[in-house]
């Protein structure tokens, strides 16, 4: 019977070690889930931000894009003008 008790007590005691070593790892490993849910939402928030500036720049091109071809046209509309005007002048 003392042999038993000794046993469980042993038993006991170990098992109680490893619960509290293993109620430690995981508060450890739920504070490292917690940092990286943390960092993953800095992440997530930092990409929205890259994306929504790279939208404006694209928006940005765009609009230099239409004002550079409404200048090529009236270029060569001035251009043609002044042919024309050359070409009367010529003639006269």
């Amino acid at each position: 019977m003392i042999k038993l008790l000794k046993v469980s007590a042993v038993i006991l005691g170990t098992s109680l070690a490893i619960g509290c070593a293993s109620t430690g790892d995981l508060e450890k490993l739920q504070a490292d889930v917690d940092s990286l849910k943390a960092q993953t939402a800095a992440i997530s928030a930092k990409a929205d931000s890259a994306a929504s500036d790279a939208k404006a720049a694209a928006d940005n091109a765009l609009a230099a894009t239409a004002a550079a071809n409404r200048a090529a046209d009236s270029a060569a509309e001035t251009n043609h003008k002044l042919d024309r005007m050359l070409n009367k002048a010529m003639m006269k």
